[in-house]
């Protein structure tokens, strides 16, 4: 009942004239940043992060949320009409959604990618609702040891599960915790700032993150696509006959159910329950025929999935400060800005803020619903602008982003340095969200190891607490063993039962 009694005092700082003004706002610039051809979420959540400074906590969430919501959502218009997926979860929205395009059924495609968005986005943040408050009881009990374990547990489900090889994932992790102890540590002394002075206080995580998603995506994709603008098919107002309805409505609800409990995982990610969304779609539809040609199933399982999995993510953001995907480790870095530290303890230091955060939620996905529907034409055109100016403007932003948050050009040069560390990255394959991550949570990791071994009159055993650490350190082992159980003993009974 406390937890209703706060969503509606949430629901009541959103719906003054400027929070709603702000809502829109955000909805509509993460949509219109969103759909620009390669610039996934995370990477539209980065290059906005600076609109918010100036703005007091509750209002800058509040814009923050609806580009969340908004980038989330954009990422479906460039798959399904250029068939270029912002991110690897919008991968399968582009198999059947570009081909119903293709077909004349561009409208269609989006109506079910933007009402199946709608649906998942509500019902999963009303299981944020429910879930994280006893995720939060629980985080309470936890001691330094746990919370440990617990960032271990994290730095290798984003390097070992998530990546396609483990030592790529390892070597961008380790890049991460280089970059993220640069400054002085808790001793006094300084670490890494090779004699420069703007580096005693370490890398500000908002210029990592731009630079390393907004300046090298933009780099990556500015040197590896073609100059022109691409053939974008054309689109009307989107709608759904009868039989779209019929054909949609049970996806949207399996992809929900896939999608949030996936994103609420330490090793989650909206990857996984796309394909597991598309799969069942594939295996219950009664259209077999139109899969791989066209089916709307295909289209509003997946987007479904990926939109409930956005939502999860926030469950283990807000309430142990742990990031599981690269938007929500960008979304991090957003509170830490503020000062604010995501954690057990938020909800009862930032109530208020966390409470309105998660009503604007809400509010943010009807908007983008009574948005999208009538200009995704307007989004349309967009695509239509060449890539020199696209990525100049999103450099030149990059750039005006850094440098505000100190207003020193030192900056612009780090800016530039991480810029073309995340372009290396790609070119030679390294995953971005280890990175990330490291920088994130390393130094946390740091201090609540050090914690328990001053607990423990610094013995080892002291990183052992009770049996939630114990539990998390038989997972860490069964993940980084996992290849070995599969090669020598998995494989070999597997033949063994074949030949036999």
């Amino acid at each position: 009942m406390d937890n209703l009694a706060n969503l509606l005092d949430g629901f009541a700082n959103v719906v003054t004239p400027m929070n709603l003004l702000i809502a829109l706002l955000g909805v509509t610039i993460g949509t219109a940043v969103g759909v620009l051809p390669g610039i996934g979420p995370a990477m539209t959540v980065a290059l906005l992060l600076p609109v918010t400074y100036g703005m007091e906590p509750t209002q800058a969430f509040i814009m923050f949320a609806g580009i969340f919501y908004g980038g989330m959502y954009g990422g479906s218009t460039t798959s399904i009409l250029l068939n270029t997926p912002g991110e690897s979860s919008s991968v399968v929205t582009a198999i059947e959604g570009n081909k119903m395009a293709k077909a004349g059924r561009a409208a269609q495609a989006l109506a079910t990618a933007a009402i199946g968005s709608f649906v998942a986005g509500t019902i999963a943040t009303l299981l944020l609702v429910v879930v994280t408050p006893p995720v939060v009881s629980f985080a309470i009990s936890l001691g330094a040891p746990d919370y440990f374990a617990l960032m271990l547990l994290s730095f290798v489900a984003v390097t070992a599960v998530l990546g396609a090889s483990r030592v790529r994932g390892f070597a961008s992790l380790l890049l991460g915790l280089v970059i993220g102890v640069i400054g002085v540590d808790q001793t006094g002394q300084q670490r890494l700032t090779l004699g420069i002075p703007q580096l005693a206080d370490g890398i500000d995580v908002v210029v990592v993150a731009v630079g390393i998603f907004a300046v090298g995506e933009a780099l990556w994709i500015a040197a590896h696509l073609r100059r022109r603008a691409a053939e974008v098919i054309p689109v009307g107002r989107p709608w759904m006959g009868k039989q779209d309805w019929k054909r949609s409505w049970k996806p949207w609800l399996r992809g929900t159910a896939y999608g949030f409990p996936f994103g609420a995982l330490p090793a989650g990610g909206a990857e996984i329950p796309t394909f597991l969304s598309y799969a069942t779609e594939k295996k219950l539809t009664k259209h077999p025929e139109e899969f791989g040609r066209g089916a709307i199933e295909g289209v509003a399982g997946p987007e479904a999935a990926n939109n409930a999995s956005a939502a999860g993510t926030l469950v283990p953001m807000l309430a142990i400060g742990l990031p599981t995907n690269a938007t929500a480790a960008v979304m991090l870095a957003a509170f830490q800005q503020y000062g604010i530290q995501p954690g057990p303890l938020l909800f009862q230091r930032e109530s208020g803020l966390v409470w309105t955060l998660i009503a604007s939620l809400f509010v943010g996905n009807l908007m983008l619903l009574v948005l999208n529907l009538p200009l995704a034409p307007a989004w349309a055109r967009l695509l239509r602008i060449p890539r020199p100016y696209l990525y100049a403007g999103i450099l030149f932003f990059a750039s005006m982003g850094a440098y505000a948050v100190n207003a020193s050009p030192f900056d612009l040069f780090l800016l530039l340095t991480l810029g073309l560390l995340g372009f290396g990255m790609r070119r030679f394959g390294l995953p971005i969200l280890p990175l990330i991550v490291g920088v994130i949570l390393g130094p946390r990791a740091e201090l609540q190891g050090r914690r328990a071994l001053q607990l423990s009159g610094g013995e080892l055993h002291g990183l052992v607490g009770g049996w939630v650490s114990w539990l998390i350190y038989a997972a860490i082992l069964v993940v980084l063993l996992w290849p070995l159980l599969g090669r020598f003993v998995v494989r070999p009974l597997r033949g063994r039962l074949v030949t036999g």
